[in-house]
Formats: structure tokens, C-alpha cells, sequence
């Protein structure tokens, strides 16, 4: 399986040669001069202990249109993304620092994850479906449409341990021709759970207003939602999983001024999240602990859209941010061993 895996990922540099990195920053980055770094910050003691004295955040690749959905391979060392507007997946190399075109065109992709196999799973806006790469590089489809309609633009996606995979389906993909084709809605914005046996489709959140981040409780017994089109603030929603139901919705966080996009878990069950309006003070990433309180802030220069933890030890938090990805090593690790 692992030659196979290394086959598929050979694959990351042959297309698209056009689609060559700027190697300058519209956010004029420049790491701190000194540690601890003053953009990590505790807005609660008990978030001293996840912080690192001697980390900065370090910006590892820059000269996207809109940075989204980075998804970690621990076996090849390497970070993938979505840029989104480009049509184009990112890929990073941690031994080289190398950043090059894994995937164009790639139907606009956002999301990706990895299933228990270890492929990569992919939300595609243009086409309005979820894929699975195989290790040869061909591609599966495994969602595209429901009770005959088709999806709107899978966004956000997560592999649950017993294989099925859920995903949200906002219209964003399809509401103009920045990030995909103008479109017509046929689906409510449903949250989805495909079973991995059966590969039957069902909705397992109905109508949610922008449903768009979403990940699992380490013991994936709380299923975490951005409903990113709520009024009048954005919301982080909770339902408690009881095998594929989902119960007790209930708002975890309400993100005031600030908007929430995507989450990730810790092994401790904090909540890392995108954050960001537009502003220094909002931009970067958002830290709550299992109780819903803000607990820690890293500052960015741009609005991080996403993010996802990898490294070798699962300690290392890649975001995903408007045209940069960034890196910081934190004192905890990933709650998804995929």
C-alpha cells in the first residue's frame, strides 16, 4: 500500500506549470524578531500549556487567491491545500520547504481529507460532488447527487473512525464564477453522511443556514458545526452522535463580530478555529476550550480560512489564510489520526 500511496503522490507536480508561485506577500509578512512570539496569545491561563516558548508562527508558502482546506499526509511529509480561484491543490514538502501544483484543474476543489485508507477525499465546487483519489491516481466519485438533484458545492468534509464520511453543502461554489459556475440551487444546505458499506447518502443535518466547518469530538461523540450564514452572529452548533443520529443541537459558541469557517480538534477537545473579519484584531485563529470559552488567539495577517494539524507528531497547525498558508508548532496534538 505505501509504494501505491507514493505513486499517487508523484503525481503532484505534473500539471499546470503556468500556476508558478509569487514570492511576494501582499500581507508583507515578517516573522517576530524575538519569542515567545506576541501573536500567540492567552486570553486564559489555561492556555499556557499548549503554547511553546521558543514557536512562531512561520509563513510556508504565499501567492494564492484564496487558501482553503489543507489536508496532512504523514507518511510523504506533505501538506495539501486548495486554492481555490486558481482551480488548482497545493503541495508542500516539510523535508524541502518546496511548494508546487499537485492537482490543476481540479473542478475548484475546497475541502479535502483523508479516509481510513488513507486517500484523499475532496469537496469539488464545479461538479458539485465528492471524490476519492485512488492510489493510482484515478479518481471515484462518490457523491454527486441526492434524491436525483444534484449537490450544491460540497465545501467542508471530515472521515469519521467507522469509515463514513460527512460533509457540508453550502451553495458558496455556486453562487458566482469566482469559485466555480453560476448556479442554481436544487438541494437544501444539508449536512451529509455517506455510509462506507452501503455508500447510501443520507442528510444528516436538514437546512442549516451556510453549513460550512465541521469536525469531531476526539471521542467523536459531539459532531461541531459552523452554520456560517446565521443571524445576527455566526455560530460553532453541537449535537450529541449517537451512532448515525445526531441530537441535542445546541449553540456552542456564538462568534460575535468574528467569523468562524474551519475547525479542527485537539486531543484535549479545544477547538481550533478559522477566524477573521477583515481586521488585525479578528484575523488568525480562534481557541476554545471544551466549555465554549475563548481560551488563546494566534494573530495573522489575513484571515485564515482553515486549518488542519500535521506534522510528525500531529503537533504542528497548518492555516490556511486568504493568499499564505502558515505553520506554528503548539503543545498539543491533532485529535484525527488521518
Amino acid at each position: 500500500m505505501a509504494t501505491s500511496r507514493r505513486e499517487l503522490l508523484k503525481l503532484g507536480g505534473l500539471t499546470a506549470a503556468s500556476l508558478l508561485l509569487s514570492k511576494t506577500s501582499a500581507a508583507a509578512w515578517a516573522p517576530s524578531e524575538r519569542y515567545p512570539d506576541p501573536r500567540i496569545v492567552a486570553l486564559d491561563e489555561s492556555f499556557r500549556r499548549y503554547m511553546l516558548a521558543s514557536a512562531k508562527v512561520e509563513q510556508i508558502a504565499t501567492g494564492f487567491r484564496w487558501a482553503e482546506g489543507p489536508v496532512w499526509f504523514g507518511d510523504m511529509g506533505m501538506l495539501l491545500w486548495s486554492d481555490i480561484p486558481n482551480n488548482a491543490v497545493m503541495r508542500w514538502d516539510e523535508s524541502t520547504g518546496e511548494t508546487r501544483v499537485f492537482r490543476h484543474p481540479a473542478h475548484y476543489a475546497n475541502g479535502h481529507a483523508r479516509d481510513r485508507q488513507g486517500r484523499l477525499i475532496s469537496c469539488e465546487h464545479d461538479t458539485r460532488r465528492v471524490t476519492r483519489t485512488e492510489y493510482d491516481g484515478s479518481i471515484t466519485v462518490l457523491a454527486d447527487r441526492f434524491a436525483g438533484k444534484p449537490l450544491n458545492s460540497p465545501n467542508d468534509i471530515v472521515v469519521k473512525a467507522d469509515g463514513s464520511i460527512w460533509f457540508t453543502d453550502p451553495p458558496f461554489g455556486i453562487s458566482g464564477f469566482y469559485e466555480g459556475h453560476k448556479a442554481t440551487p436544487e438541494l437544501p444546505q444539508n449536512v451529509y453522511r455517506l455510509d462506507p458499506e452501503s455508500r447510501e447518502l443520507s442528510v444528516a443535518l436538514g437546512d442549516i443556514k451556510g453549513p460550512n466547518g465541521l469536525c469531531f469530538s476526539p471521542d467523536e461523540k459531539i459532531l461541531y458545526v459552523v452554520e456560517s450564514r446565521a443571524t445576527p452572529n455566526r455560530l460553532i452548533l453541537a449535537w450529541d452522535v449517537v451512532n448515525t443520529t445526531l441530537t441535542n443541537r445546541r449553540v456552542h459558541i456564538d462568534c460575535g463580530s468574528g467569523t468562524a469557517d474551519g475547525i479542527a480538534c485537539d486531543v484535549d477537545g479545544n477547538l481550533w478555529c478559522g477566524w477573521g473579519s477583515g481586521s488585525e484584531e479578528l484575523d488568525g485563529v480562534r481557541i476554545f476550550n471544551p466549555q465554549g470559552k475563548n481560551i488563546g488567539v494566534i494573530h495573522l495577517p489575513e484571515r485564515c480560512a482553515n486549518l488542519c494539524f500535521g506534522g510528525e507528531q500531529r503537533n504542528r497547525l497548518f492555516m490556511a489564510s486568504s493568499t499564505s498558508v502558515y505553520s506554528l508548532y503548539v503543545n498539543t496534538q491533532g485529535a484525527s489520526l488521518v
